[in-house]
């Protein structure tokens, strides 16, 4: 890549009006990443004109996104910790639908990746629009967190890492699309973490083996309380252990992984459990695009959570926000009263359960660098204003062409509260195939108020895990 090239869009200055919010961002499309942050004038803005997450507050134009009130605070009626958690809009009625007949009405709202689920299954791919319910939301810590790493969070060199920050996202007013895609990667889930789940890749006519997974996240970032010189100290964002369950010929394959939050001081660490030769070995490959696990070649390692990992094979860019219609409180989907079979179709998953609502989205995309390698040339992601969770990507190829889209279907955990995806879907366009993962209708609901202490993430507790 030569050195020195800049692109300017205009999103520099901050200009709120009643609907109405103008972003202007400088990006370097260089090594070099500017380290600025904002200022105490912007970041006042934070609770006021945006949201404490840094969102438009206002309404849209025509009120179709409503103005943000808080979002989720309370579970309805009825609901206990430890159940599938209950749709909070359960009257809501269908707004329109979008099928390959009346497509291009909507195209505006849709990323290339969306029409192609149109073109690719014209019979059966439907969208189902339901009104915007502006739903998520996070404790009050995190929104004060927030406030203070927006005047003092930085990109490390390079932008392969974060410091100065700790709990809330870095950086509610995105300066540049590394900024925001680092939002994405350490926006709160809670502190730890205990799942039952799967996945499943069916085959073009819809058959399916389901693959079972346990799942153990650690959070050190999002522990309330912690300071940004104590994560320095330890240089970790994160510690994920997942141990396959079923079915048998898998059962016992374990992986360990250490996320950092300076990948310039310290890259990812991994290690895998292997039953056959009941070892644990290091697993530098775990990144990038080594395929994911189980997952028959349709997902990457870095695809998992919509994106993870370094990002320095991409040169990133803030393109702007704009209206989308995107999964969201996919409730029905989730729900315990849904079965697998019911879920999973051939070409896509099942219409009729999805909910999609249009929402602001920051874009960014990801242009692969010169002389790096990686199976995607270009990324768009598609990031909710509201949570930071990546809703959409549309991936390309060598050729320039979309190779997969990739779906989060997301809903308010309330009990924490957190916005987070219950489903994610990886659709390949070439195969005609997709993977599903998060499939946890038939397993028990995640338990965010679990103790994990460091010990539980060590190679030893790797083998321990693997050999039960």
């Amino acid at each position: 890549m030569k050195n020195h090239i800049f692109k300017t869009y205009n999103f520099n200055q901050i200009k709120m009006k009643k609907s109405t919010i103008l972003l202007a961002v400088t990006v370097a499309l260089t090594s070099n990443v500017a380290m600025a942050k904002i200022s105490a004038e912007d970041a006042a803005k934070l609770g006021k004109e945006l949201t404490p997450m840094g969102a438009v507050q206002a309404a849209n134009k025509d009120g179709s996104i409503p103005e943000w009130t808080g979002g989720i605070t309370k579970a309805p009626a009825g609901y206990n910790v430890g159940d599938h958690h209950l749709d909070p809009y359960p009257n809501d009625k269908i707004k329109y639908s979008i099928s390959a007949k009346n497509v291009q009405e909507y195209k505006d709202l849709l990323t290339p990746g969306q029409i192609k689920l149109f073109e690719t299954y014209p019979e059966t791919f439907r969208m189902n629009v339901y009104q915007t319910r502006r739903s998520a939301s996070f404790p009050e810590h995190v929104y004060k967190a927030v406030k203070v790493n927006s005047t003092r969070a930085e990109l490390v060199e390079e932008g392969n890492g974060i410091k100065n920050a700790a709990v809330g996202i870095p950086f509610p007013i995105p300066e540049n699309g590394l900024e925001a895609i680092w939002n994405h990667i350490v926006r709160y889930r809670g502190e730890a973490i205990v799942r039952e789940g799967g996945q499943t890749a069916p085959t073009a006519s819809g058959d399916f083996t389901y693959v079972g997974f346990d799942e153990q996240l650690l959070l050190p970032y999002d522990v309330e309380g912690t300071t940004p010189a104590e994560l320095e100290k330890t240089n970790v964002l994160f510690k994920f252990k997942q141990k396959v369950t079923e079915p048998a010929r898998l059962a016992g394959t374990a992986l360990l992984v250490h996320e950092t939050m300076d990948q310039i001081k310290t890259p990812r660490q991994a290690w895998t459990y292997n039953t056959g030769q009941r070892r644990v070995r290091r697993a530098p490959n775990v990144a990038y695009d080594a395929p994911g696990s189980a997952s028959d070649g349709l997902r990457l390692t870095d695809d998992f959570d919509m994106y993870n990992g370094a990002p320095n094979r991409y040169n990133w860019t803030l393109k702007g926000k704009q209206e989308l219609l995107i999964p969201y409180n996919d409730y029905r989907l989730h729900s315990d009263k849904v079965k697998y079979e019911d879920i999973i179709q051939p070409g896509h998953i099942n219409p009729d359960l999805v909910r999609y609502e249009k929402h602001r989205v920051w874009v960014v995309e990801a242009n692969l660098k010169e002389n790096t390698r990686h199976i995607y040339k270009k990324r768009v992601f598609y990031i909710d204003e509201d949570s930071w969770q990546v809703a959409i990507s549309d991936i390309y190829d060598d050729r320039d062409e979309l190779y997969r889209v990739a779906v989060a279907h997301g809903l308010n955990y309330y009990e924490v509260p957190t916005q987070w995806s219950t489903l994610e879907v990886y659709h390949d366009f070439q195969s005609r195939r997709y993977i599903a993962m998060g499939l946890d209708n038939e397993a028990k609901m995640y338990d965010f108020s679990v103790k994990l202490k460091d010990d539980d993430f060590t190679p030893s507790a790797l083998r321990r895990e693997g050999r039960r």
